[in-house]
């Protein structure tokens, strides 16, 4: 085993769960075992939801600014760890070593947003009537939960605490299993930020305790990111007890390729958006469809495709189940009549056979109904269909159930607008081919991609992380009484 057996944070400390029950963390890079990461109970949870109500009051009444004074130090910190927390995300999630850069870039750049928040939350004051003056004021809520997923260990995690924290809360981060060393690593550099005991607290576990923190009556707050199906699980349950929750599922990105898209580009934006982190991501390409007579970019799309080589410039997926899975949808589609025009299943990497890798796949004349058109796979797949016309594209991608992203190839602008206009997703993008906004704007999608108000970063995650306080001040009483006072 590389690494120490991992424990929860809770209070300022790393503390052993109350259970003895452990689970392996297994590399999926070459299957080595990292670690062990406990299923901590209700109990645990109740331990932590204690140090951060304990920590709450002062840290709330500390002022934003000296607040965000922490995340200044904490982004030089990400920076001064960068490598040794990229090397980390690659060891337990798999992804290249480049990605994980980019995750931990990422990371920084969401930390450089909270460290904006003061200049954002200043309030409104207006003299309503004659002496008489109206304020409003964003105030945290207490004690927040956020749920995170295994395919960015560090990004993910990000998106939350630096915001929900800088605004005054204190929070409870329930990882993975699958990467649970990622963010006891986060928890560190917070400490030597300066971030006060109690303030951020993280508790390891698994079904159980995503249940104890929709259910935990001291936390006022739930963030989640995962499948679609928990995420529906999630809300519901955190709502049914009268609390606030921001759940986003998953996702089947379409990518509409129009006959005037400039081939080399399309095929470089197609090909890096289905396989980028193995295709373990919600905004990744996984249908894309060929509108009119494409066929000549399609061949683009397959040579840049076969440029990617599993072990090298492609990571490994994340455990034996998921690669199983994936060369199970891949195998119905040829079944179903599909044709696969490059084929990823059964792949190995010398010196890391135990590795869970699948190599990048082409699906072309693939139909709506076919499960790999339909469904999530979160694997590197992409799936081709063909359409003679835009409102056709349209209506096949409006039909999917998931609303996270969609774009479009063309170099015809007022098509790029009448597709930006009628696609049913909450990010668009126009010959790009992972469409995440930037800080400050926020990440979100539609339908069955998201669950409940608001996004999850940038300003709209403002609203999420507060409640608005309102006052109406009067002080000088010869100003009189009218119908306002």
């Amino acid at each position: 085993m590389k690494y120490a057996a991992i424990q929860n944070y809770i209070g300022g400390e790393f503390k052993s769960a109350s259970t003895s029950k452990m689970m392996n963390v297994i590399s999926p890079v070459d299957g080595s075992l990292l670690s062990t990461v406990p299923m901590s109970s209700a109990i645990d949870l109740d331990d932590a939801v204690k140090a951060a109500k304990a920590a709450f009051p002062e840290w709330s009444r500390t002022p934003i600014k000296e607040r965000v004074q922490v995340f200044f130090r904490y982004k030089m910190l990400l920076e001064k760890h960068l490598n040794e927390l990229a090397e980390l995300c690659s060891e337990e999630n798999g992804k290249t070593y480049g990605e994980s850069v980019a995750e931990i870039e990422k990371s920084i750049e969401l930390t450089e947003f909270a460290c904006s928040l003061p200049q954002l939350v200043t309030g409104e004051i207006l003299e309503v009537s004659r002496g008489v003056e109206c304020r409003t004021e964003h105030v945290p809520l207490g004690v927040v939960a956020s749920i995170v997923p295994f395919n960015f260990p560090s990004m993910v995690p990000n998106w939350t605490l630096p915001n929900a924290i800088a605004l005054g809360n204190c929070m409870i981060m329930k990882p993975s299993e699958k990467v649970p060393l990622s963010c006891g690593k986060l928890a560190e550099l917070l400490q030597e930020a300066g971030l006060p005991d109690g303030v951020f607290n993280i508790v390891h576990g698994d079904v159980e305790i995503v249940e104890a923190i929709c259910d935990h009556p001291q936390i006022e707050a739930v963030s989640f990111v995962g499948s679609t199906k928990v995420a529906k699980i999630v809300y519901q349950r955190t709502t049914s007890n009268y609390k606030r929750c921001l759940a986003l599922g998953g996702a089947k990105n379409h990518l509409m390729v129009l006959p005037d898209a400039i081939p080399g580009m399309t095929a470089q934006n197609v090909a890096a958006s289905m396989s980028g982190c193995a295709g373990q991501r919600c905004m990744a390409a996984s249908a894309m469809i060929g509108v009119g007579n494409v066929d000549a970019i399609i061949d683009k799309i397959c040579e840049e495709v076969r440029k990617i080589i599993p072990g090298e410039n492609l990571g490994a997926v994340i455990n034996k189940e998921s690669k199983e899975r994936i060369e199970r949808y891949i195998g119905e589609a040829e079944k179903e009549g599909a044709k696969i025009l490059v084929d990823g299943r059964n792949t190995t990497v010398n010196g890391k056979e135990n590795g869970t890798y699948v190599g990048p796949t082409v699906i072309d004349f693939v139909t709506p109904e076919m499960s790999v058109a339909k469904e999530e796979i979160f694997g590197p797949v992409i799936s081709i269909m063909r359409a003679n016309t835009v409102d056709e594209a349209l209506a096949i991608e409006n039909a999917n159930p998931y609303g996270n992203a969609a774009s479009v190839f063309t170099q015809n602008g007022g098509m790029a607008r009448y597709i930006i206009d009628r696609a049913s997703a909450g990010m668009i993008g126009v010959n790009v081919g992972v469409p995440v906004p930037r800080e400050p704007f926020s990440f979100g999608g539609w339908n069955e991609s998201k669950f409940g108000v608001g996004d999850i970063t940038g300003k709209s995650s403002i609203e999420f992380w507060t409640k608005l306080k309102k006052s109406t001040i009067k002080w000088n009483a010869e100003a009189g009484v009218n119908w306002m006072s």
